[in-house]
Parts: C-alpha cells; sequence; structure tokens
C-alpha cells in the first residue's frame, strides 16, 4: 500500500513539473479555455450532443496543435494535469452513485439487472461487429469498455490489452450517438416511464446520455446519474476479471 502511494505522489510530482513549465502552463489554459467556450456554445446549441463540449474541445486543441506544429505525445506531457485528474474524477463518481443510493435500494435487484442487461449487450453487440470483419485484438477489447464514462474507459481499456486513447474516442461517440437516437427509440419501442428513459440513458450513454437526461427533467436525469455511476462500476470490475 505504501509502495503503491509512494509510486502516485512520485507520478503527481513528475506531472506538476512538465505542467509548470511555460508550455505546461500555456497547454492547459488553452484547453481549459477551448472547453468553458465550448460549455457554453453547447448550452446556446439547446445542449445539441453534436455540439458536446468534449467534441468541441477535442477538435479545438487538435486544430491549435496542427497549426502550432505540436506533436499530440508534446500535448499529451504538456498537459499531463489533466490526464492525472480522470483518477480524482473517477474517484468522485461515488458522490451521485451515494445521492442515489436509496433509490437502488428501493428498485433492488430489478435496477442492477436492468442496467446489467444493457451494460452488456452494447458492447458485446460492437465487438461482435468487429469481431466479424477479424478486427485488431486490440480494437476489440477496446470496444468493450465503450459503454462507461471516459476515465473508466481509459483504465479498463489499458487493463484488458486495449487502446485508452481510442477508448475515449469510442466513448464520445457512442454517447452522441445514443442521445441522438434516444428520443426516436423511446418512441418507436414505448418507453414512457421515466426512470426507465434514464437509466437507459446513463447505462448505455454515459455522461452525454446523462447531460441529455438533464433536458428531459430532473427525474430522468437522477437515474441516468445512477446508471452511468453503476454500470461503469460494474464493468470496470467485470471486464479486468475476464479478459486479464
Amino acid at each position: 500500500m505504501i509502495d503503491i502511494l509512494t509510486q502516485e505522489i512520485n507520478g503527481l510530482w513528475m506531472v506538476l513539473k512538465d505542467s509548470a513549465t511555460l508550455p505546461g502552463v500555456v497547454w492547459l489554459s488553452v484547453t481549459l479555455t477551448i472547453y468553458a467556450l465550448a460549455i457554453k456554445i453547447n448550452r446556446l446549441a439547446g445542449n445539441n450532443p453534436l455540439l458536446h463540449p468534449l467534441v468541441i474541445t477535442a477538435v479545438g486543441v487538435m486544430l491549435l496543435a496542427v497549426v502550432t506544429g505540436t506533436a499530440i505525445d508534446d500535448y499529451q506531457q504538456h498537459a499531463g494535469l489533466l490526464h492525472w485528474l480522470l483518477g480524482p474524477a473517477t474517484v468522485a463518481l461515488a458522490l451521485p452513485m451515494y445521492a442515489q443510493w436509496q433509490k437502488v435500494r428501493e428498485l433492488g435487484w430489478q435496477l442492477v439487472l436492468a442496467i446489467a442487461v444493457g451494460g452488456i449487450i452494447a458492447p458485446v453487440l460492437a465487438w461482435l461487429c468487429l469481431f466479424v470483419v477479424d478486427a485488431p485484438l486490440a480494437l476489440q477489447m477496446t470496444m468493450l469498455a465503450k459503454s462507461i464514462t471516459t476515465p473508466l474507459a481509459m483504465e479498463t481499456s489499458r487493463v484488458i490489452g486495449g487502446v485508452p486513447e481510442l477508448a475515449a474516442v469510442f466513448v464520445i461517440i457512442t454517447g452522441i450517438a445514443g442521445a441522438i437516437a434516444a428520443p426516436l427509440s423511446f418512441r418507436l419501442f414505448q418507453v414512457a416511464d421515466r426512470q426507465a428513459q434514464g437509466i437507459a440513458l446513463g447505462s448505455v450513454a454515459h455522461a452525454v446520455g446523462t447531460a441529455k437526461a438533464l433536458s428531459m427533467g430532473e427525474d430522468v436525469a437522477a437515474m441516468a446519474s445512477l446508471g452511468l455511476c453503476l454500470n461503469g462500476i460494474m464493468t470496470a470490475i467485470v471486464l479486468p476479471l475476464v479478459f486479464s
């Protein structure tokens, strides 16, 4: 335990040293500024999933990196503090989970089963498409983590032999597709129960789906955050046990 804590402290120290340099400060400031603008743009667009803040920020940073001739490896080093913060962000998922704990106790095994089914079917179907076309194994492993939030997806993908950076891309695409398809799917299959809508959005479309749920009402958003957290935790535990 002490060795792990020492490694984390040393890792944080190295990240802080890189981020404290002039390029590090510049890229951190630029990234956060673009993200703040992206949030405003998304709100002005009525929370359109195609203009999700993560998408706008990724495109903006990529364009700046191309214009300035900055390699991706250099950017990752300069903005390493953001990557390190994914760890605390993952732990912070315990807060919305705790806030909805009473709901978990009320719904019991039915809730867990519903989230588990959604958390299994969605990634397995996507993985099956890659398996049929004989895609590289690393790509197949990465796809299995596509339906959980980015911090968990990147770490889980790394553990099972996937590509963490690509996992983040799959997560964003999955979230956008889920947020766009959800209203039509609910009407097509006549899913009128708002709790079920929230659970589906959070379990399959994670954070982007939860953002969509916010526009549908607080009760839907609460269940979406519960689905996001519970599915993320279960997937992060099960996948390494199965494929490690």
